[in-house]
């Protein structure tokens, strides 16, 4: 029978895949929901420069948690081939380095933050109303960011153990929370944007708190008695700060590139600014919901690799593969039926959804074209092969960059083609990665902490 044929016909792996994203696809998309949910409510108030103030300060936010997302991916990775060999005290040592990387982490860059932000800002060109909010909201969001970073870890090692339902209560409890407090902060109380950032900031501790508590659950099932001794050793911590060190310059180019896109359409004034925000809410909706499949190959790959398993390692990539194509093609068609809606829904202010409509081709087209990076950079995580994620995304942001300056004519359109064009890339680059490391047998061949 074809290996390919082979593979989708396995239910029990259909079974192991949708038992892992599906929790995360739920709490995935509770992520963009907050989001979503800002821009709803500050969408609502009377001026422009006070949505385009939250998506400036949450991209600066956002640029600093999402440099360090190796926190989580990094962590996946290793938990999940440690529990391929059943190796509790490798577990509870991998979970140790997550929290004190992300504590450590959270300290140094709060202290960078603050003294960094009016160049941060100077790049904008904002108005000075926007320009006064933004700042507020960014600096207010900073008291989140070690609770942010060790929720980071906790998630990333709770999936390493295919524990999915456990990173589905803590997004969720952080995302309702912050939902809820938002809607009385900025709508009972009248705290404007400031009120949405406190609420984030309360959200976020709640988040990390619950992780902690949700972790006895996986310790059980794994027992075994790490050396702590071997924290004080670099042999221990090299592997993992080897491969956090490539996501990490992996993930900073990526969210160097949204905060390019993010500088580039505040130039082009704030209802620009404004309605690129609205669509690349879409984005991350589709993405978070596609990450979901992801996720479920990161923890199963890294399970079949720890494991030795060639056959488990294909048959969980192949049937991921096609759900995240068959839910890709719905998000296309979702945008494409119904773009006006769901911008429309985020804002009132006729200007931004006026230009935010004449966008809504480029969001259509995104989820088909943006789902194969995603997929891969979970086979890559699950194999703890960041080398390769670091690569493709360099590569990715050499070519798009001098694109986007070409582009700039074309003004909002350039921004936007310049931005499919890197996507594209990036799953292509992954895909010849990936094919090289199959065509050498090379997936099982790997370090482990």
């Amino acid at each position: 029978m074809n290996p390919l044929s082979d593979a989708w016909r396995d239910r029990p792996t259909h079974r192991r895949v949708w038992a892992l994203a599906a929790p995360m696809i739920l709490s995935n998309v509770s992520v963009p929901l907050v989001t979503l949910v800002d821009s709803a409510v500050i969408g609502h108030l009377p001026h422009a420069h006070q949505l385009g103030a939250v998506a400036v300060g949450g991209s600066l936010y956002t640029l600093l948690v999402g440099v360090l997302g190796f926190l989580r991916m990094g962590t996946t990775g290793f938990a999940a081939q440690a529990a391929g060999r059943e190796d509790g005290g490798a577990l509870r040592r991998i979970l140790a380095q997550g929290l004190l990387l992300a504590l450590g982490l959270a300290l140094l860059l709060g202290l960078l933050a603050v003294p960094l932000t009016p160049a941060a800002m100077a790049l904008m060109q904002a108005s000075a109303e926007l320009d006064t909010l933004a700042r507020q909201f960014f600096h207010i969001r900073l008291f989140g960011l070690p609770a942010a970073l060790a929720s980071y870890a906790l998630i990333g090692w709770l999936l390493g153990t295919q524990n999915a339902r456990a990173p589905l209560a803590i997004l969720l409890t952080t995302n309702l929370v912050n939902i809820a407090l938002e809607l009385l902060f900025v709508l009972g109380l009248g705290w404007g944007v400031a009120g949405a950032a406190r609420a984030s900031v309360i959200a976020e501790w709640s988040g990390a708190l619950l992780g902690l508590w949700l972790t006895r659950g996986a310790l059980l099932r794994y027992p075994g008695l790490p050396d702590w001794s071997r924290l004080r050793r670099w042999a221990s911590w090299a592997p993992l700060l080897m491969v956090n060190r490539d996501i990490f310059i992996r993930s900073l180019a990526l969210q160097g590139v949204f905060f390019l896109v993010t500088v580039q359409g505040a130039r082009l004034g704030d209802a620009t600014v404004a309605a690129n925000a609205l669509l690349l809410n879409g984005l991350m909706i589709t993405s978070y919901a596609l990450d979901g499949l992801a996720h479920a190959v990161e923890a199963l790959c890294g399970h079949a690799i720890g494991g030795r398993d060639r056959v488990a390692l294909r048959r969980s990539l192949l049937v991921a593969s096609g759900w995240s194509l068959l839910a890709s093609l719905a998000f296309v068609a979702f945008f494409a039926g119904a773009g006006p809606v769901f911008i429309a829904l985020q804002s009132d202010i006729a200007e931004v959804r006026a230009v935010a409509d004449q966008y809504l081709a480029y969001l259509a087209l995104l989820p088909l074209i943006g789902m194969w990076s995603y997929l891969l950079d979970g086979l890559f995580i699950g194999a703890t092969r960041a080398r390769e994620m670091r690569n493709a995304m360099l590569l990715a942001c050499a070519v798009s960059l001098p694109l986007g300056l070409a582009l700039r004519p074309l003004g909002n359109h350039g921004l936007w083609l310049a931005f499919l064009c890197f996507m594209l890339l990036r799953g292509l680059l992954l895909a010849g990665y990936a094919w090289r490391l199959t065509r050498r047998d090379a997936w099982l061949g790997l370090p482990s902490t």
